[in-house]
C-alpha cells in the first residue's frame, strides 16, 4: 500500500532532475496530497459521530466539486 510519505519522497527524488510542471512530479505531488487527505478524514471520521445523510451527502458534494464551496 502507497502512503503519502513513500509519494512524497518519490516527488522529492522527481524534483531533483524533473521540471516542476513535469507530469510524473505533478502525479506525484498529487497522489502525495490526496493520499495525506484520504489518511486525516479517516482519522476525523473514526473520532466523530456517526454522520447524518444530509452531512454525508453535503461532504460528497464538496469532494466532487474538487474542494469548492457548493
Amino acid at each position: 500500500m502507497t502512503t503519502w510519505t513513500s509519494e512524497r519522497a518519490r516527488a522529492a527524488s522527481l524534483s531533483r532532475s524533473r521540471n516542476s510542471d513535469d507530469p510524473e512530479l505533478l502525479e506525484a505531488k498529487r497522489n502525495m496530497r490526496a493520499l495525506k487527505l484520504a489518511e486525516h478524514v479517516a482519522r476525523v471520521v473514526a473520532q466523530a459521530p456517526p454522520l447524518t445523510a444530509e452531512q454525508r451527502e453535503r461532504i460528497v458534494v464538496l469532494l466532487r466539486a474538487g474542494g469548492g464551496i457548493a
